[in-house]
């Protein structure tokens, strides 16, 4: 992907981005930043999923839907989450209306308590998988997002397929796709190697 540089603060950044405010933002305070929020793993990882078929900026400009829909993607609230609690997301606006997904993000939410008793914490186990702090992918799905998605679909998570997986470590620092020349490039990086990995 190649760089853009006509931003109006002049900063170059990824060609993946348009022009407007709110992708920008996510761009540069989110998007490759590494986390290890428990809830915001797993929500965009959900929200991840929830792309398949559709543009991120579908998904993007519906976020706050979603988190008003799914508890705040609170594990816990959602693995309660029953038939009654499909129907009604189902008619939710705010959110896109697809069975599938709904119940997928509901189905994932039970995985991701189980997950976390076995192994102590969501987030070692997705970090356990990162790539090198200084990879950086050609935009196809890196053996370490192969590895994960196998690693979820054995453990019965469901809409975590290779090319999902890889989105969602790009998006929260498992891989540094930013491109050499992004300026955020640079401020991942050392957020990378700042970071303090869970159970280490």
């Amino acid at each position: 992907m190649p760089l853009r540089e006509d931003f109006p603060d002049g900063q170059p950044r990824c060609g993946w981005l348009d022009s407007s405010d709110s992708y920008r933002e996510y761009h540069d305070l989110e998007w490759g930043h590494p986390s290890v929020d428990e809830r915001h793993l797993f929500e965009q990882l959900c929200l991840e999923g929830m792309q398949a078929g559709l543009s991120w900026r579908t998904i993007l400009n519906k976020r706050e839907g979603y988190r008003q829909a799914f508890a705040g993607f609170d594990i816990e609230a959602l693995a309660a989450f029953g038939p009654d609690d499909v129907e009604r997301l189902l008619r939710d606006p705010g959110i896109v209306r697809h069975r599938g997904k709904i119940e997928a993000i509901i189905h994932n939410a039970a995985c991701a308590r189980r997950l976390r008793a076995e192994q102590g914490s969501l987030a070692a186990f997705f970090w356990r998988h990162a790539a090198a702090p200084a990879a950086m992918g050609d935009g196809r799905p890196t053996p370490e997002a192969v590895a994960l998605s196998k690693a979820l679909k054995k453990l019965g998570w469901k809409f975590v397929g290779p090319t999902t997986v890889h989105a969602f470590m790009q998006a929260t620092g498992m891989i540094n796709d930013h491109h050499p020349g992004c300026c955020r490039r640079t401020a991942c990086s050392q957020a990378r190697r700042a970071l303090r990995l869970p159970g280490r």
